[in-house]
């Protein structure tokens, strides 16, 4: 299985276009050694022809172009086969009103993110003016085949955030994909949105080969402290990497052969490659992503 992370950064992207923080600073005037990362988004493929996406941020038309495996190959032609949601977040489904060229699109998500972008935002009836739109339902629990022998299993991921376009008709608001590969066994679990890791999560990582994991801010009073707002990481959905409780705390331990932080907020001092919890990541076993890393599983 290939998997080629397309964009790495949280919401707003690396560096944020209305931000001045010390991050943000440094990407701009090169005082630091950092990369600008675009709005996350992965492509997962088992042959690399054929590519799934998971979320369309977007960014996704400069982070197709900026991949030729996803360049097309007559007149008018894709490798991109379908798109699978974990949320309805504006950062992981704005790229899909970009996909309006396509004829039809192919879109995995849950009955709550369906009827949120449809209802919520409107966003699936905008595109659907354009092209046809085939929801392919997600259930939890089941494992739905793809194609080459790739195959996805989506579970949920509790979080008590409250959803800005939510419509208020039940099922699942933000679920994490455990991508298996049935030729090889090797899976990839993709979580970029998780308030906490529960028992119930923790279960979906076991033996798994590489995890690709929330890495949105290092403290929980991260933007409290920036002055940029009045919520923590974990009242925004986000588990912090730092601190007790933390995520590098609860992943360090665990026996998977690459653990990686994706999902990075601007405001987050990982993205400085000099930084001190730069480091500490890295002593621990763990992986700051950046845009083009691709991974073979």
């Amino acid at each position: 299985m290939w998997v080629r992370v397309l964009g790495a950064a949280a919401g707003g992207g690396f560096p944020q276009w209305n931000c001045g923080c010390p991050q943000c600073r440094a990407v701009r005037d090169g005082s630091r050694p950092c990369r600008s990362r675009t709005q996350s988004s992965v492509a997962v493929s088992a042959d690399y022809r054929r590519w799934f996406l998971l979320n369309a941020s977007p960014d996704i038309r400069a982070q197709i172009e900026s991949f030729p495996a996803l360049h097309p190959h007559g007149v008018r032609d894709s490798p991109l086969q379908a798109v699978l949601l974990t949320d309805a977040e504006l950062d992981h489904t704005l790229g899909l009103l970009l996909l309006r060229e396509a004829g039809d699109l192919e879109v995995h998500a849950t009955a709550a993110v369906h009827e949120t972008l449809r209802k919520g935002t409107s966003l699936l009836q905008t595109l659907g003016a354009y092209i046809k739109v085939g929801w392919r339902p997600v259930a939890i629990g089941a494992e739905v085949s793809l194609a080459d022998g790739l195959s996805y299993r989506a579970f949920h991921v509790p979080t008590n955030k409250r959803a800005r376009f939510g419509t208020g008709e039940g099922g699942e608001d933000v679920v994490g994909y455990r991508i298996t590969d049935g030729n090889t066994g090797r899976a990839l679990v993709y979580l970029p949105g998780t308030q906490r890791l529960t028992a119930s999560v923790r279960a979906h990582l076991e033996g798994c080969t590489c995890l690709l994991f929330d890495g949105t801010c290092w403290q929980d009073d991260e933007l409290i402290r920036l002055g940029i707002a009045g919520k923590t990481s974990r009242e925004m959905g986000h588990l912090p990497i730092g601190g007790a409780g933390g995520s590098l705390e609860q992943l360090a331990p665990l026996p998977i052969e690459r653990k990686i932080y994706t999902h990075i907020n601007n405001t987050n001092p990982i993205l400085l490659e000099d930084a001190p919890e730069r480091r500490i990541v890295e002593e621990h076993g763990l992986e700051v992503a950046a845009d083009g890393l691709e991974l073979e599983i």
